[in-house]
């Protein structure tokens, strides 16, 4: 009926989706968009780990299972990431009233 999408297809995805995160981490100035592009990163590494796991289901079970469990493990630091950052991101923009990455260089103390 249908044929398998080649997991060459969800790599050249999942590198796009991580360059399009890199290109925001880098080029973004807000520190909440910061976060939204390291997400992206993260889930672009997901989806890169699925496809591998999909192609290698033929090898084994367990070959196919450790990259869906690294998977949950990634989603479950990232659910962290997540809540720490934007605690601390609350914190600093009740201080500070922005959350501009420049002015939040100039917080060391």
């Amino acid at each position: 009926m249908f044929e398998p999408v080649p997991p060459s297809y969800w790599v050249a995805l999942s590198a796009a989706l991580f360059a399009a995160g890199a290109v925001g981490v880098l080029t973004r100035r807000s520190a909440i968009l910061v976060f939204l592009s390291v997400e992206l990163m993260l889930n672009a590494a997901n989806l890169s780990l699925v496809a591998f796991a999909n192609r290698w289901a033929d090898a084994g079970a367990a070959v196919a299972m450790s990259g869906q469990t690294v998977v949950f493990v990634v989603l479950a630091i990232a659910a962290a990431e997540v809540a720490v950052g934007l605690g601390i991101l609350v914190a600093i923009f009740r201080d500070r009233a922005s959350t501009d990455v420049d002015v939040l260089s100039e917080v060391r103390s």
